[in-house]
């Protein structure tokens, strides 16, 4: 049972809801999910659950923030291959090319990521593999707090996506003052800051430099992953609308990322590297 999209990344999808008072049938917009394989250079290596839109930021954020490239002149070349019309495959390719030194490095850890929505882990072999060194933040600076719940604030404006179905996460980047550069929303919340990571990448390789102090903020809670993708940005701080683990907290602290959770109505709590956040 399918129906056109009203735009990428969302679906109508037929529903009935049921009441005390009877039934009644419904044309529900509901957010799109499908499997998305990164490949490189010909060979499949991950598969994750993801919102098909903006997947080139994808594949060029997930690449990058993976450690699978160093730097945006180590892909070649994007081609996205929507597969769902081919008998039988119900998913998209992101077929990469990366230089050849890397893709090396890549078949010696080469790990298949089989996902459920979001799971940055699926499918590593081994404690080294997942709780890999934190990249450390050298620029180090201090944050606003004003700076960060601007940032927050102007954040659900920007989704796009989730306006229409309730069910995307987003994450962005904000220069110093708070004002956002850019946001990317997912169903995955690990896949809406890769995804941010490649329009970043994007923005850099076509001249336009990030400001130093930058932070990110997210609409979810923070996990490791996620201080680790805000690591390898460089980002000041990460800021999330919901709570942190004990294991973000402890990266962010390694990174040199101040960590800021529960952002909201005119409050929040620094958990890492608080002396950085500047009251005022």
């Amino acid at each position: 049972m399918t129906a056109a999209a009203s735009q990428p990344g969302s679906i109508h999808r037929t529903a009935r809801r049921l009441t005390a008072e009877g039934s009644e049938a419904l044309d529900e917009i509901v957010a799109e999910e499908v499997a998305v394989a990164l490949v490189y250079n010909g060979i499949s290596h991950a598969v994750m659950m993801a919102t098909p839109c903006d997947l080139e930021d994808f594949g060029r954020g997930f690449s990058f923030t993976e450690r699978i490239v160093e730097k945006a002149s180590e892909i070649y070349d994007i081609d996205v291959e929507d597969m769902r019309d081919s008998a039988g495959v119900r998913g998209i390719e992101v077929r990469l090319e990366i230089a050849a030194q890397r893709m090396v490095g890549l078949q010696k850890r080469r790990r298949t990521l089989a996902g459920r929505t979001g799971c940055g882990l699926c499918g590593v072999d081994s404690l080294e593999a997942a709780l890999r060194p934190v990249p450390v933040v050298t620029a180090l600076g201090s944050v606003r707090r004003q700076a960060i719940e601007q940032a927050m604030t102007t954040l659900p404006g920007e989704q796009r996506l989730n306006r229409v179905n309730g069910a995307t996460h987003a994450a962005g980047w904000a220069n110093p003052d708070g004002g956002l550069i850019a946001v990317r929303e997912d169903v995955g919340r690990h896949n809406a800051l890769d995804k941010l990571a490649g329009a970043l990448m994007a923005r850099t390789s076509a001249g336009a430099a990030l400001e130093p102090g930058g932070f990110v903020v997210v609409t979810s809670r923070c996990s490791y992953e996620m201080v680790q993708k805000a690591a390898a940005l460089g980002a000041a701080a990460i800021a999330a609308v919901s709570a942190p683990t004990s294991l973000a907290i402890e990266t962010a602290e390694q990174a040199g990322i101040a960590l800021v959770a529960f952002v909201r109505e005119g409050r929040l709590t620094a958990y890492a590297h608080a002396d950085r956040i500047i009251a005022s």
